[in-house]
Order: C-alpha cells, then sequence, then structure tokens
C-alpha cells in the first residue's frame, strides 16, 4: 500500500509504465474508433462521440507526457484497429463505443494493480470513472442491459 506521507508504493515503475503503455494503447485504439463510432451516428447526435473522443485524447495525451517525463517510449497509435463487428448503424456504433470504454476501462484497471505512484492511482481512477460514465449513456444507447457495470473493467462473474 502507498505510504501516505510520500505518495509513493511498494509496486514497481517498471511495471507501472508497462501498464500505463497498454493503458496507452487502449486510449489510441478508443480515439481511432469514436471516428467510426461518429461517422454512424446523424450529424446531430455526434456531441456524445465527440465527447467521448476528446476525453480519450485528453487521457493519452496525459500518459505520453507522464511516459516522456519518466524517459520511456510512448507505444504510438496503429494506422487503423480491426472493428470487432461491422458498424452499420447508429446502435452498432453504440455498441462499438461499449467496446471501446470497456477496453479503456480494462486496461485502466490494470494499471491500478500495478501502479506503484499515487499520482498513477489518481489518473488511473478518474480515466476508470470517465469510461464507465461514458459507457453506461452507450449501453442505454445501444439497447444493452444492465446499463452499469458493478465492477467496471473487471470480466464479468
Amino acid at each position: 500500500m502507498a505510504d501516505e506521507g510520500t505518495g509513493e508504493g511498494t509496486g514497481d515503475l517498471a511495471a507501472e509504465n508497462d501498464a500505463l503503455g497498454l493503458a496507452l494503447a487502449a486510449e489510441h485504439a478508443a480515439v481511432w474508433g469514436y471516428g467510426v463510432v461518429g461517422a454512424a451516428l446523424a450529424a446531430g447526435d455526434r456531441g456524445a462521440a465527440t465527447g467521448a473522443e476528446a476525453a480519450h485524447r485528453d487521457v493519452r495525451d496525459s500518459v505520453i507526457t507522464l511516459l516522456a517525463q519518466r524517459s520511456v517510449e510512448p507505444p504510438g497509435a496503429e494506422g487503423a484497429y480491426a472493428l470487432p463487428f461491422p458498424v452499420l448503424s447508429p446502435v452498432d456504433a453504440a455498441a462499438l463505443a461499449v467496446v471501446l470504454e470497456d477496453g479503456t476501462a480494462a486496461a485502466w484497471v490494470r494499471v491500478l494493480d500495478q501502479a506503484a505512484e499515487r499520482s498513477t492511482r489518481q489518473l488511473a481512477v478518474e480515466a476508470l470513472a470517465g469510461a464507465e460514465v461514458r459507457a453506461v449513456g452507450w449501453r442505454a444507447a445501444a439497447g444493452q442491459t444492465p446499463v452499469t457495470s458493478a465492477l467496471p473493467g473487471l470480466p464479468p462473474q
């Protein structure tokens, strides 16, 4: 557990950096994926996708900065990503958004597990919470139930 005075935990910084790299890869995929989500929505319905993409860009940029400060080469984005299913309708777009949010949530849970520093845990909790809040709205739009997850980022029990 973290030493409340210094903000440093007993974890391994290398493991934390590896987990941050995986979270960054998930954020890259989410930024790309929200382009697909937005393209499948009517122009008037793109606000949530635009906002989610911006949120993922902000988190992505924070992780890139953090890794650069640690002299760790951040993983770059892929040119494109394979979609888990065809996105042909607004419902498909919402379902893809759920996949994106669930993917980033799982990556941030891993960061929480590997975090050595308090500031990293704080970043992970904020990113995880944001992903679940967005996922709730997308699950509702996709007609998925339940719309909430008791343990975001963890496999269903």
